[in-house]
């Protein structure tokens, strides 16, 4: 399954982005051949395939790139590939390593300048999708002494200085558009999102993480302390709502209705997985233990599976498994036993028990499709680890900053 290029459905390869894209295309599902030829469990000879079929057109770079599209993407899957097999691929990235770089840096000057000129920013500005959280998790492990990464924490950390705009203090990452990135009557205002995947939990995790590699710049400690203070203000129990308006900030309350599916890209698995990694970065266990309860607490709750209704990395079972996992590992002792739980209990719903894993596969492309990040790719590689009780041979998972 998912093979060779020619195998995938003839529709999805039609879409012009599918070669170049991390989250619909063949760079996505490189991964997966990658991390199962890493482990011993599958072949290498489709990784490659699937990236020449990556690399086969000319890669797109500078302001149509993003860490889920073109330059980075590429990168991002060819870096793993280098853990898998050393030595390979080196000249291609370095040429990519060079291209992203810059790219990153001239991305920070127009931000440093947008945040001088006193406007608000866009998601696409910082996020973990388009922005520069995302292309920082593969400078991270690309170039952490360079001077890209550290331009990119140095703007992460003004992105958390306070704002003045239309006579109100907001938060240096509310945006005025909606979670779309369109405008959109329903956030006549804007918003502050707080997802992973388009909001400010992406951000956290990428200051977190570079603390806990030793990357540190000067604001970044603060700035993760700014966060967290934050996404404990808008915290309801073990749930963070996926964003929060002008209206909420002017309700008597202070508390938005929070959507109780606990998903990667928004909600409380990738918040609290952000969450737990800044806790541990800066070495506060009391929040570290909330984190971990939370999130333990959101995926044994039978009404928050509910919510989640298909398998995928994005908002899927799938992705929940692989961050429950994850979590466990640097949970404590009781937390992890819960995490461990949750992580049964995840593995167990994806795969029925007396159900054919390989049918349910050929089921999943044709529902879902073939892709990494709503697709079986991701679906399949969220699980290796959990379903093998193993920590994953590669980067793979940088992508979604959860490690």
């Amino acid at each position: 399954m998912l093979a060779d290029p020619a195998d995938a459905p003839a529709a999805w390869r039609s879409r012009p982005q599918w070669r170049q894209s991390l989250a619909h295309g063949a760079p996505g599902i490189a991964l997966l051949h990658i991390e199962r030829a890493a482990t011993g469990r599958g072949p290498w000879e489709p990784a490659h395939t699937w990236l020449a079929a990556a690399a086969s057109v000319p890669i797109t770079s500078g302001t149509d790139s993003y860490h889920y599209y073109g330059a980075p993407a590429l990168l991002h899957a060819l870096a793993c590939a280098a853990q898998a097999r050393p030595g390979s691929y080196q000249q291609a990235l370095v040429r990519l390593d060079r291209t992203v770089a810059d790219h990153a840096v001239r991305r920070c000057e127009r931000a440093f300048a947008r945040i001088d000129r006193g406007e608000l920013p866009t998601l696409a500005e910082f996020d973990t999708i388009r922005g520069l959280a995302g292309i920082g998790a593969v400078l991270l492990h690309r170039a952490p002494d360079g001077e890209a990464i550290r331009q990119i924490l140095t703007y992460l950390a003004r992105l958390t200085e306070d704002i003045q705009h239309d006579r109100r203090t907001l938060p240096g990452w509310w945006t005025a558009a909606s979670p779309s990135g369109e405008p959109n009557p329903r956030f006549p205002a804007g918003h502050a999102n707080n997802g992973m995947a388009h909001g400010i939990a992406g951000p956290l995790a990428l200051l977190a993480l570079a603390l806990r590699h030793g990357v540190e710049v000067e604001g970044q400690r603060e700035a993760i302390r700014i966060i967290l203070t934050w996404l404990e203000l808008w915290r309801d129990d073990h749930a963070w709502p996926y964003w929060v308006t002008a209206a909420h900030l002017a309700g008597p309350d202070r508390k938005p209705l929070v959507p109780q599916r606990p998903s990667w890209c928004y909600g409380t698995a990738g918040v609290a997985r952000a969450q737990q990694l800044a806790a541990i970065a800066i070495g506060d266990q009391h929040l570290r233990h909330r984190a971990e309860n939370a999130l333990a607490t959101a995926l044994l709750d039978p009404r928050a599976l509910a919510a989640t209704t298909d398998m995928s990395a994005c908002h899927g079972y799938a992705g929940l498994a692989h961050i429950a996992h994850r979590a466990a590992e640097d949970a404590s002792p009781r937390n992890a036993a819960r995490l461990g739980s949750a992580t049964s209990l995840l593995l167990d719903t994806t795969h029925p028990p007396h159900t054919d894993p390989e049918e349910q596969a050929h089921l999943l492309v044709a529902s879902a499709g073939p892709a990494l990040l709503e697709g079986a790719a991701g679906t399949a590689l969220a699980l290796l680890a959990p379903a093998t009780g193993t920590t994953p041979a590669t980067r793979w998972d940088g992508c979604f900053l959860t490690a």
